[in-house]
């Protein structure tokens, strides 16, 4: 993150959120993005399942969280992963700059509303 784009990029956006979420407890990777897409639906914005995916390798990359594989509710010898916040100092530090992030886009936007409307 930083200076060098325009407003806060979509994958920071979407690693806030599932962030919040696994702070509340395990995360699985298509309940988030039914939520996500629930939560955002009245704004119109549909994050898609690779956007989400690619968000949750990142934060695995990254140490935010670890994925544990625990047995599939109803199935045999069925697995699902969830995953958990794996360090929560690193959390804590990533959501200071998307926040610092957040912060600027929203500047930049209230510049513009004012400027041009």
């Amino acid at each position: 993150m930083g200076r060098t784009t325009f407003i806060l990029r979509q994958r920071a956006y979407l690693k806030l959120y599932m962030l919040q979420k696994a702070e509340h407890g395990n995360l699985y990777g298509l309940q988030i993005l039914g939520d996500l897409i629930d939560y955002f639906d009245d704004l119109g914005y549909k994050p898609t399942k690779s956007e989400v995916y690619k968000s949750l390798h990142e934060l695995l990359k990254e140490g935010l969280i670890k994925r544990k594989w625990i047995d599939k509710e109803g199935t045999e010898m069925q697995e699902v992963a969830v995953y958990q916040i794996s360090d929560m100092e690193k959390v804590k530090a990533y959501k200071a700059l998307v926040k610092n992030d957040l912060d600027r886009s929203v500047a930049l936007l209230n510049r513009a509303l004012k400027d041009n409307f």
